[in-house]
């Protein structure tokens, strides 16, 4: 039973991907509406397990957004490469509580493997800690409860103990642009989403290094490589020569802009950003890899294990085993899918993959000012935010490119003007489907027009 219902499960989903290029990229409301089959009381005795993959696939599979597809540009969302969809298969029949080398022997030894060709191929300090945690904003979050550890311990509080009344005060400096992730890992760390001093930024989006406050050894400024509407990355090498010499902590949210290290054409984008004092970066948006799969690099190894370590009767005491690296105590093994992308991929891969789809953001822009729309930012890297004369036929046009299927992107607000912004992220997308998308596009201008 059990071998036929994975294969049951493996052949709808390797049909699903087979034909995720050619369904509609958002589902349509024939689809969202047959959601409601879902809507019933928890049997009794339950369910054959067959039919309850068959409900899934039936009813699920037409009501889900192709973001594994090839024209997907929502958000930063890079669709799963087919290696790591299958590591993920693997590393979840293991079943593997991924805590420690007690728990798992096979993915600590993965998960450390993994940690030195993440420092080599980023080119970070090779003494760094890593830990694998659920998705960017969780790894900001741990990257500044370490940064609380370390400035408050320098002022002789041991906030894990003590917590934080009358705790001496730390200032934490944000740019304009700030992501709404390390907002919420600051108020999650009780110091306040709205403490914050923010520096205005340049016209695209990147730390006005003028407007840059006085720092000192109870700072924490948060930098962005990669700044989620327009890819613009903060001044970060020299914003650390500053804060390397007073004692603060820069910490980088580089969910997908820290790739950048690893590509031939893009790298002089993320010079400097090694001298940061820790990292967050997302293996979904950029390495392709499945959700729930993102590092927190701290270059402070006892700064992140001190303020993250668990101690238990019933544990053995082993100080280098992941639980003492992140928030969660049992986890499953996600550092296997991000040591199958690397593995599959190498130096060049991952290169390629990085300078491939920034070049394809900037073919995707030039096929979208020849169409009459107003491109806002300075593409250097995968991000564009666009705009068609006024708010009005802007949202028009959103609406109807996502009602016509062909691709998807969403809104936003750049610098005053609504906006709409694309995002070229996956392995998938060619040329062709850009021009695709191109020509959905502006028909749908000219259906407005008319």
């Amino acid at each position: 039973m059990s071998r036929e219902l994975l294969n049951n499960a493996f052949q709808r989903g390797d049909r699903y991907l087979s034909e995720i290029d050619e369904r509609r990229v958002f589902p349509d409301k024939t689809a969202i509406s047959a959601l409601s089959g879902f809507d019933e009381p928890l049997s009794q005795k339950g369910e054959e397990p067959s039919k309850v993959l068959e409900m899934l696939d039936e009813l699920g599979s037409p009501a889900t957004v192709a973001s594994a597809g090839s024209r997907y540009f929502g958000f930063v969302v890079g669709g799963s490469l087919p290696v790591t969809v299958g590591a993920n298969w693997m590393a979840t029949a293991w079943d593997q509580v991924a805590s420690s080398a007690v728990t798992s022997p096979v993915a600590d030894k993965i998960e450390k493997v993994t940690t030195g060709w993440l420092l080599d191929v980023l080119d970070l300090p090779r003494e760094s800690a890593v830990g694998y945690v659920t998705g960017a904003t969780m790894a900001t979050f741990t990257a500044l409860a370490a940064a609380r550890h370390k400035l408050l311990r320098g002022k002789g509080w041991n906030v894990e103990a003590d917590g934080l009344f009358g705790a001496p005060e730390i200032k934490v400096i944000v740019s304009e642009e700030v992501h709404v992730t390390a907002l919420k890992a600051l108020s999650m760390l009780g110091m306040g989403k709205e403490r914050v001093i923010r520096v205005p930024t340049d016209k695209n989006g990147a730390m006005d290094i003028t407007q840059l406050p006085e720092l000192d050894d109870c700072t924490i400024i948060c930098t962005q490589a990669g700044n989620v509407n327009s890819g613009a990355f903060d001044p970060i090498a020299a914003i650390c020569n500053r804060a390397n010499k007073v004692g603060a902590w820069v910490h980088v949210d580089g969910a997908f802009g820290l790739w950048a290290r690893a590509s031939r054409t893009r790298s002089y984008l993320a010079e400097g950003i090694e001298k940061a004092s820790s990292w967050a970066t997302d293996g979904h948006k950029w390495l392709n890899t499945p959700y729930d799969g993102a590092m927190v690099i701290c270059r402070d190894e006892e700064a992140l294990y001190n303020s993250m370590s668990v101690a238990a009767a019933y544990l053995r005491e082993i100080e280098t085993a992941a639980q003492n690296y992140m928030p969660e105590f049992s986890k499953r093994a996600r550092g296997i899918e991000i040591w199958a992308a690397l593995k599959f991929l190498g130096r060049d891969g991952v290169d390629n993959l990085i300078s491939g789809c920034c070049d394809l953001a900037t073919y995707f822009a030039a096929g979208l000012e020849e169409l009459g729309l107003s491109v806002l930012n300075d593409v250097v890297i995968n991000q564009i935010v666009v705009s068609w004369d006024n708010a009005d036929k802007t949202e028009s046009l959103m609406q109807a490119v996502q009602q016509e299927g062909t691709c998807w992107f969403g809104p936003t607000i750049w610098k005053g003007h609504n906006a709409f912004r694309l995002s070229v992220s996956s392995w998938k997308i060619e040329k062709k489907d850009i021009d695709l998308s191109l020509q959905a596009i502006g028909n749908a201008m000219k259906s407005i027009e008319n």
